[in-house]
This record gives C-alpha cells, structure tokens and sequence, in this order.
C-alpha cells in the first residue's frame, strides 16, 4: 500500500476559502433577490426607498426601462402625488 501524505495547508486554506466564498455569495444573491421580489411587488416599500436611498429606486426603474417597456415610475409618482394631496 501507498502512504498517504498530508495535504498542504495552502490548499486547505484555498478549498475553505472557496467554500466560504460560495456561501457568502449564494446568501447575497438571495438577499438581492428578496429585495428586489419586494420592490417588484410593494408599492409602499418602493415608496420608504425612494426617501430613504433614492438612487437604489433609480438603478431598480432603469433595469425595469432596460429589460421592459416599463412605465412604473410614472405610475409611482402619480400615485404617490395623489397621496400627497390627500394628506394636504
């Protein structure tokens, strides 16, 4: 039988990287995903990002123009214009 030698620790310390890597990117997508699925489907949260982070509603209005003949943001400001003056 062939000994065995041990493994170098460089590539353990590559292949725990990777793997740390690949969690960390798979639980970023998916928090992307889950902001965007709720920008997608809740006017209000769109609303409480256009306050808060006005170029994240910017860049989330471009894709939507890029990918599909959106009209969200017009549809938005309309709307949330009609709220104002309701408050008013």
């Amino acid at each position: 039988m062939l000994p065995k030698a041990p493994k170098s620790g460089f590539w353990k310390f590559v292949k725990g990287s990777a793997k740390t890597l690949f969690v960390i990117e798979a639980v970023c997508f998916a928090a992307s995903y889950a902001v965007y699925y709720r920008m997608n489907t809740n006017r209000e949260f769109r609303q409480y990002i256009n306050e808060n982070y006005p170029f994240v509603l910017d860049y989330y209005y471009k894709v939507g123009e890029i990918i599909g003949n959106s009209n969200l943001r017009e549809i938005d400001a309309t709307v949330w214009k009609s709220d104002q003056k309701k408050n008013n």
